[in-house]
């Protein structure tokens, strides 16, 4: 089982949250990352209050990490999901599907510990590693 990582949850990692380490460690080699999870967290470190220190703890993370880019597949993914809530009444934040959608299209479980934002994405399979 491989996993897409939420911005939340890198952040936790990013700050040192021990429950995350611990499933960072464990699962190791199966880990993802997609571009929007990654600009979201250099949006965070390039910040003008930020220290230097967390650019490098992120470049780091991300050398650790397989990095999905936003293709074809996932935006016709994207287009698939938003048309159909958008029918039923029941949007998702558009920067979380795309998210949701690049978990969807490579068969990857989503962790976030912002599972409410995800629950109206059919066939997405989510976990949360800060729940414990």
């Amino acid at each position: 089982m491989s996993f897409l990582l939420d911005t939340d949850i890198c952040s936790a990692y990013l700050k040192g949250d021990h429950r995350v380490g611990k499933r960072v460690e464990q699962y190791g080699g199966r880990l993802y990352v997609s571009a929007v999870v990654a600009a979201e967290l250099f949006a965070w470190v390039l910040r003008a209050k930020a220290s230097p220190k967390q650019l490098q703890g992120l470049l780091d993370f991300l050398n650790d990490v397989y990095f999905l880019e936003l293709t074809w597949d996932v935006s016709h993914k994207f287009g698939e999901i938003r048309a159909y809530q958008l029918d039923h009444g029941a949007p998702t934040p558009e920067m979380d599907l795309l998210i949701a959608s690049t978990a969807l299209f490579h068969g990857f479980t989503l962790v976030t510990h912002n599972v409410g934002d995800y629950a109206n994405v059919p066939g997405l399979k989510v976990v949360d590693w800060l729940a414990t």
